[in-house]
C-alpha cells in the first residue's frame, strides 16, 4: 500500500516537473524563419563563389552583411508576428526576455567585427562570428530544447577551429556558408519540432 502511494506521488512530481518545464519553453522563435536564414547563408555562399563576384574582403563583407540583414529581418519579423498574435493579457516585455538575453552577445559580436575590420584582420571574422553566435545559444539552455544548446556547441567548436586554422581566408565563403547554412537549418528544425508551426 505504501509503495503504491509513493509511486503515485513520484508520478505527480514528474507530471508537475514536465508542466513547469513546458511553461518555461520560449516559443517566440520561428523554426521556418531560422531555416530561411540558413538557406540565405547557403545562397550567399553560392553567390560569393561566382567568378563575377569580386574576390576582395570588402565585397565579401558586404555579401555577409546582406545575408545577416536578410536573416535578421526574417527571424525578428517572425518574432514580432508571434508577439503581436498572442493574447493581449500575456503581451508584455517579459514574454520577449529570452530574445532580449541574446542581445549582449550579438552586440559584442558587432563590436568585435568592427574592431577586426578596422585593423584589417578579416580572416578572424568567421571564427569570431561562429564563437559569439554559439554563445548566443547558451542563455536558452533552460528555455529551448537541449538540441538547440547542442547547435550552440557546434558553432563554438567550428568557431574555435576557424580561429586556429592557419589557412582560413575571409574570401573563401565555404566555411561560413556551410557552418551557418547547416547550423541554422538544424536549429530551425529543432524550433519547428517545438512549435509545430503553421505559418
Amino acid at each position: 500500500m505504501i509503495a503504491h502511494h509513493i509511486h503515485d506521488a513520484l508520478a505527480q512530481v514528474k507530471q508537475l516537473q514536465a508542466l513547469i518545464l513546458e511553461k518555461r519553453l520560449f516559443r517566440g522563435y520561428s523554426g521556418i524563419g531560422r531555416m530561411a536564414g540558413g538557406l540565405a547563408a547557403l545562397a550567399g555562399m553560392i553567390v560569393m563563389t561566382l567568378p563575377i563576384f569580386p574576390s576582395v574582403p570588402n565585397a565579401h563583407l558586404l555579401g555577409w552583411l546582406t545575408v545577416l540583414i536578410i536573416a535578421l529581418a526574417i527571424n525578428y519579423g517572425m518574432l514580432m508576428l508571434w508577439f503581436s498574435t498572442m493574447p493581449a493579457s500575456r503581451r508584455s516585455i517579459r514574454e520577449l526576455m529570452p530574445a532580449i538575453d541574446a542581445i549582449p552577445a550579438l552586440a559584442v559580436g558587432a563590436g568585435f567585427s568592427l574592431a577586426l575590420v578596422m585593423h584589417g584582420e578579416y580572416d578572424l571574422l568567421f571564427g569570431t562570428w561562429m564563437c559569439l553566435y554559439g554563445l548566443v545559444h547558451m542563455p536558452y539552455r533552460n528555455s529551448l530544447p537541449f538540441a538547440n544548446y547542442l547547435v550552440g556547441i557546434f558553432y563554438l567548436l567550428c568557431g574555435s577551429i576557424m580561429l586556429a586554422w592557419p589557412g582560413a581566408s575571409f574570401t573563401n565563403p565555404f566555411p561560413m556558408g556551410l557552418v551557418f547554412g547547416f547550423g541554422e537549418l538544424g536549429g530551425g528544425f529543432v524550433l519547428y519540432q517545438l512549435n509545430k508551426e503553421t505559418f
